[in-house]
């Protein structure tokens, strides 16, 4: 059996169907309930809705492989499932170019003032000197993490004549004619813009804190399309404040299950939103169209090599 926890293309489903598998598709399914599912899963498929803990894979005895639509696997215990001789993908392919589009189109929205200047419209006042855009030409780009969605967005950038500086703790000799390879000080000592790509890990939570906005020289626009906790939020709150970043633009935040905000993150979302210089939107950098089928079809074609499918 093969059971999905999230939102599938139909693709999924019916490529699994067509290889004789039976296919439980429960988009909604809670821990509880999938705890006394999971005895008979033979694959699983998931998203950033449940926690793959070690309690659910312990439990998993028929379980050979965990596919994660989407990039990211902080919810999966990936090391616990390796000693289960459990596989775990992950489809970061299938919708690096919609993160990377959706992260361009956040620069571009900000830089040239459009939610501002369309508001002011609808409020019947035309105002143009206030809303005079910057251009990203010839600007300098802090790339930080330089994996797949962050070499997307450097492609996406690259006709646009910027000077593109990326910091990746984990690779090393990747830049090239377009790339600058550098250490996370001189992103932030140089770049205009700084757009976030990384994991959620031990060592990307709350990367950009206080210390991170006090070392911004250039006044740049921000971006995150990765993680929320990979911002401190009360250090972002702190930086608008105290001008020292021009923008920021976030598809994530620290708590998107907005009925559970604490108080703190009640007042704290209300205070980015009061913002002008603030663009919020809600996790859907990666989900496109296009995208959610090809997350799948990633997962079908990784399963496919590693004859699991």
């Amino acid at each position: 059996m093969i059971l999905i926890t999230a939102k599938a293309h139909p693709y999924l489903i019916e490529t699994f169907e067509k290889k004789g598998e039976d296919v439980l598709y429960l988009p909604d399914i809670k821990h509880e309930e999938l705890l006394q599912k999971i005895p008979l899963v033979r694959g699983l498929i998931v998203t950033t809705r449940l926690k793959i803990d070690k309690q659910i894979i312990e439990a998993a005895k028929k379980l050979q492989w965990i596919g994660r639509l989407g990039s990211g696997m902080e919810l999966i215990d990936t090391k616990y499932a390796a000693t289960k001789q459990i596989v775990c993908i992950s489809s970061p392919e299938g919708n690096r170019n919609a993160v990377a589009e959706h992260a361009m189109g956040m620069l571009l929205t900000m830089m040239n003032k459009i939610i501002r200047s369309t508001t002011q419209v609808k409020e019947g006042k035309w105002i143009r000197d206030e809303n005079r855009a910057t251009e990203i030409s010839g600007k300098t780009i802090g790339i930080i993490g330089y994996g797949n969605t962050g070499q997307m967005f450097a492609k996406k950038l690259s006709s646009f004549d910027v000077t593109m500086l990326a910091y990746d703790k984990y690779k090393k000799d990747f830049g090239g004619e377009l790339i600058r390879e550098v250490e996370l000080n001189q992103i932030c000592k140089y770049a205009d813009v700084i757009s976030f790509h990384v994991p959620l890990s031990k060592e990307t939570k709350a990367m950009a804190n206080e210390s991170f906005f006090n070392k911004l020289k250039n006044k740049p626009f921000i971006i995150n399309t990765s993680r929320g906790n990979v911002i401190d939020t009360t250090a972002l709150i702190n930086a608008l404040k105290e001008d020292k970043i021009s923008g920021v633009a976030l598809d994530v935040l620290e708590n998107e299950k907005l009925e559970t905000l604490s108080l703190l993150q009640k007042q704290q979302l209300n205070i980015l939103l009061a913002d002008e210089r603030v663009l919020i939107t809600p996790h859907i950098a990666g989900y496109s169209h296009e995208a959610f089928f090809k997350m799948s079809e990633v997962i079908v074609n990784k399963l496919r090599k590693l004859c699991l499918l």
